[in-house]
């Protein structure tokens, strides 16, 4: 499949890939493209703001926990009447989990072909920023980066130095400059950013990162390098891992028995879920039943309950609340 497609990529966690990633999703889906949203895993958190950029589910690219041909058949089957996809790395881009790198987002890159957009913190610095670059470049020259954005900008006169020096020694383009913002609309907490469901002002969040990046990136020499990308095909996996294959045993029992009714506790203190494991549900037959401690009092018949991941003091401050407005 012949997909247009980028990596936003930094040279570590924490240097605004994440924000930038949400900018660009969401000025495109305003501009009325059908972006597809994916987050190289394992991550809930910033899935979550990427998904409510896009407006659809942003699935996990995990090559730690997932093989290859399972990442390929989850990238090409999500992205399908898409017009374009965004990829968000994670931590630095060379960062793995040994001295190879496996499972980083450099590897991610070349396995789905993809051309990387680097996202710098330029703060306190400025030609030694090129021989960064230029070093990430030459350290495997099979992961194509193809432009860089520069963040946390102090002014005109650090621009300047900065894109005049990366374009002459790395023979790239500077794709944008994004000055140090004053209000912050991205709080963080623990992980990184706080959940998007706890986030009671996200769409505000959300429409002040696409203005952040209508405003200060090129977003169409964005695109141009994401379609460049479209004629370097991506092979289709070896086998087709869409969904679950259900054994004879499974669809007969099927059919002889009502469907399962599988409660699934979901609110802003239970959050961290892959939208994978609920559609594997749903497709081998269950009924999928959400129920949040916060506003329903009792749990409906269900045959399991499947409890995902979250932050507890989220969940207590909102049980004080509401124990506070009650005695009131």
């Amino acid at each position: 499949m012949d997909i247009p497609r980028i990596i936003i990529a930094a040279l570590r966690g924490g240097a605004g890939k994440t924000i930038l990633s949400i900018g660009i999703i969401a000025a495109w889906t305003d501009l009325g493209k059908r972006v597809a949203p994916f987050k190289k895993g394992p991550d809930y958190i910033d899935a979550g703001w990427l998904a409510l950029a896009a407006g659809r589910p942003c699935y996990n690219l995990d090559t730690f926990m997932i093989k290859e041909d399972q990442v390929l058949n989850s990238f090409l089957s999500h992205s399908i009447n898409r017009d374009i996809a965004v990829i968000e790395g994670n931590r630095g881009l060379y960062d793995g989990i040994d001295v190879e790198g496996s499972t980083s987002t450099a590897e991610l890159a070349k396995l789905l072909k993809t051309p990387v957009v680097l996202c710098i913190d330029c703060t306190k610095t400025t030609r030694t920023m090129a021989a960064v670059v230029s070093g990430c470049m030459q350290f495997d020259p099979d992961v194509k980066i193809k432009g860089v954005i520069l963040n946390r900008i102090a002014g005109p006169r650090h621009e300047n130095i900065l894109s005049k020096s990366i374009e002459h020694y790395c023979g790239i383009s500077v794709l944008g400059a994004v000055p140090k913002l004053g209000k912050q609309n991205f709080p963080e907490r623990h992980m990184g950013l706080v959940p998007m469901p706890e986030h009671g002002w996200a769409k505000d969040s959300i429409a002040a990162a696409s203005q952040t990046a209508s405003q200060y990136l090129d977003l169409t020499a964005i695109e141009k390098i994401a379609n460049q990308a479209a004629k370097s095909t991506i092979n289709s996996p070896s086998r087709r891992l869409s969904e679950p294959e259900a054994s004879n045993e499974q669809r007969e029992t099927r059919i002889q028995q009502p469907a399962p009714r599988i409660g699934i506790i979901k609110d802003s203190a239970f959050q961290f879920y892959y939208p994978e494991n609920i559609e594997a549900l749903i497709s081998l037959g269950a009924k999928v039943v959400f129920i949040s401690p916060f506003s329903d009092s009792t749990i409906p018949p269900v045959d399991a309950l499947y409890i995902g991941g979250g932050f507890p003091e989220h969940m207590q401050k909102n049980w004080l609340k509401r124990l506070h407005s009650n005695s009131n």
